[in-house]
């Protein structure tokens, strides 16, 4: 009798610690149970530095797209929000979670439930690897080491904890990473080339929506290493998220083109909610825009003010 599949997935809109957590997660739990039945999956389409990543390392499998999570077993990896979730997974059944965002998470049913405040699911379920003493193979580690790099923004993000500095370090050798700066700065370029992408692409890449105190709002996180290629483009993205905003029902979207070179964020706004916004975060916002600097982290710089706000 064939086994009862279950899917590792990310959040929708999948980022590379969505993917490469859902991949390295199923290989842990496929080698501690000695058995064939846990699937990485994803809830959308692979982004350009992901690609980048499978092509450095060689990696050809992608996940197990899943549309629809009607009747399937799911492992949730690197969020908790239910409008992050793939579809209907209300009428699916939730197993266990492991991710290092803020817990939006209601389920009668008891179950296996890893939250740490760090700056990435996937140096959680490396550490994972470490305490349980499975091996970790060169092209897993190289996914560890990149989601890591990539969700810390190089270690720039005041997400970063010393835990991800030290395991992103204890991967190095494993990965075959000799200088994780001057790689990081490869899959930065590879995830910044936004050209020949329509404003709409460019948004939904990373775009998440959250349920702020019966606000929903929508925030995308660009990241570029030169944000004022993309500033060029404000009337296009202005289109677009007032688009979002009508189709899904949005109290407030918010554009944030992160420049990892000078360590900040211009920040495109349409909503019902500008003026507090404005307020909450002690800035002027003029023309729909906002420049917020030393912002580099969406989870810990601008959802938590929200939340504080709504």
């Amino acid at each position: 009798m064939e086994e009862e599949k279950i899917y590792i997935i990310g959040h929708k809109n999948p980022d590379t610690d969505s993917i490469c957590s859902a991949i390295s997660y199923a290989y842990l739990k496929n080698k501690e149970e000695n058995t064939k039945k846990y699937i990485p999956a994803r809830s959308g389409k692979i982004n350009p530095e992901t690609h980048f990543i499978f092509k450095y390392f060689d990696f050809t499998v992608l996940p197990h797209l899943i549309e629809d999570a009607t009747g399937k077993k799911v492992i949730l990896v690197d969020h908790t929000e239910p409008k992050q979730r793939p579809e209907n997974m209300d009428k699916g059944e939730i197993v266990e979670v492991i991710d290092h965002h803020n817990i939006n998470f209601q389920q009668a049913k008891p179950i296996f439930f890893h939250v740490e405040p760090i700056g990435s699911t996937s140096t959680i379920i490396t550490k994972m690897y470490f305490d349980k003493n499975i091996e970790i193979p060169k092209k897993i580690a190289g996914l560890l080491i990149s989601a890591i790099v990539s969700d810390t923004v190089i270690f720039k993000s005041p997400i970063t904890t010393e835990e991800d500095r030290k395991i992103a370090e204890k991967l190095m050798p494993l990965a075959g990473i000799d200088n994780m700066d001057s790689f990081g700065i490869e899959m930065f370029k590879a995830k910044s080339n936004w050209g020949k992408k329509t404003a709409d692409e460019i948004i939904n890449t990373d775009y998440k929506e959250y349920e702020l105190a019966g606000k929903n709002i929508g925030i995308a996180q660009i990241e570029t290493v030169d944000a004022s290629e993309l500033e060029k483009r404000k009337q296009e993205f202005l289109e677009v998220m007032k688009k979002m905003k009508t189709s899904r029902n949005l109290d407030l979207i918010i554009v944030l083109l992160t420049d990892i070179i000078k360590e900040g964020c211009l920040a495109f706004l349409v909503g019902d909610e500008i003026e507090t916004v404005e307020k909450a975060f002690n800035n002027e916002i003029k023309d729909n825009q906002m420049y917020l600097p030393g912002v580099l982290s969406r989870k810990k710089q601008v959802v938590p003010v929200l939340e504080d706000l709504f």
